[in-house]
């Protein structure tokens, strides 16, 4: 399974086993492990056994067998009814710091509490949404 991995990455390497994790559960597709870094107590990672810095690279192999996973992970967990955040880091601006596509499940000890989102909304007009939609339908 290591043929889609790279030398360097951080990621590949804890799949690997070259560097030690805190391994929650792991499939033949995917792995998970404890955050080092975590904004919340249990919060984990998951990762495709695949290398690949965006979301859209990853086969869809892969993809399929990462969100049942997580799920599995946040039920594990003690995670339900919404305590909890799946997010997927991607670039820079969202503080990314290993360029291997990664989930995080955060969970949320106050139900209250949430990610704060480093961008603003926009407020956008229905004709607006509609052309979008039309934009992306176009390309399905």
């Amino acid at each position: 399974m290591t043929k889609h991995l790279t030398e360097n990455c951080i990621f590949c390497k804890i799949i690997r086993g070259e560097i030690p994790s805190h391994k929650v559960a792991e499939t033949e597709k995917s792995y998970c492990f404890l955050d080092i870094n975590p904004l919340s107590e249990g919060h984990c990672l998951v990762i495709p056994k695949y290398h690949a810095e965006y979301f859209h690279l990853v086969p869809d192999e892969y993809l399929a067998d990462i969100l049942p996973l997580a799920r599995k992970v946040a039920l594990a967990s003690g995670l339900a009814d919404g305590q909890y955040n799946l997010l997927q880091n991607n670039g820079p601006m969202a503080h990314q710091q290993v360029f291997h596509v990664h989930f995080h499940i955060i969970p949320k000890p106050n139900p209250e509490q949430g990610l704060k989102v480093g961008w603003p909304m926009q407020k956008v007009e229905q004709n607006d949404l509609k052309a979008t939609l039309d934009r992306i339908k176009e390309k399905l």
